[in-house]
């Protein structure tokens, strides 16, 4: 007689998680760096999101340079009247997201690399880049990306 295997399914939210690449200092790391200490901060670089009237959207500025090993804080505007999101990988994950959210848009983010705002709301991310190279943010709430919602960020090796 075969013993009898019993399956439970749980249903989850399914989360959407960046490129890891290993445990530094408490934080998981990616391939863009991790998340910063406030208390390190070496600069603030203010980002909005904006809906324009032609119906097209963006964030401003559309490119961001930094340094490797600076600690940034990213301190976000969401000017508009929809929700908003601003997520930083290589291409290849930030792709990878966009897809996942146009098959599941009410994904939850679990990723410290992200961060979601409501109409005429603020939030930050504070970040330590860790490797030099060019890399991609988006709003990857399905539509925005295609209406303009992209830009490049550039890390320096010094």
């Amino acid at each position: 007689m075969m013993p009898t295997v019993a399956m439970v399914l749980f249903a989850a939210p399914a989360l959407a998680t960046g490129m890891h690449s290993g445990i530094h200092g408490g934080h998981e790391m990616m391939t863009i760096g991790q998340p910063g200490t406030a208390a390190k901060v070496d600069r603030t670089i203010r980002i909005g999101m904006l809906e324009n009237q032609d119906g097209s959207m963006a964030f401003d500025p559309v490119s961001v340079t930094v340094k490797r090993g600076e600690t940034v804080r990213l301190a976000f505007t969401n000017e508009g009247e929809y929700d908003h999101e601003f997520v930083m990988d290589t291409h290849e994950q930030v792709m990878d997201h966009k897809a996942g959210m146009e098959r599941l848009s009410d994904m939850e983010h679990a990723d410290l690399n992200a961060i979601r705002i409501g109409p005429q709301g603020k939030g930050e991310i504070v970040w330590t880049f860790t490797n030099p190279g060019q890399f991609d943010f988006a709003c990857l709430i399905p539509g925005h990306y295609d209406l303009g919602m992209r830009g490049s960020l550039t890390v320096t090796a010094n």
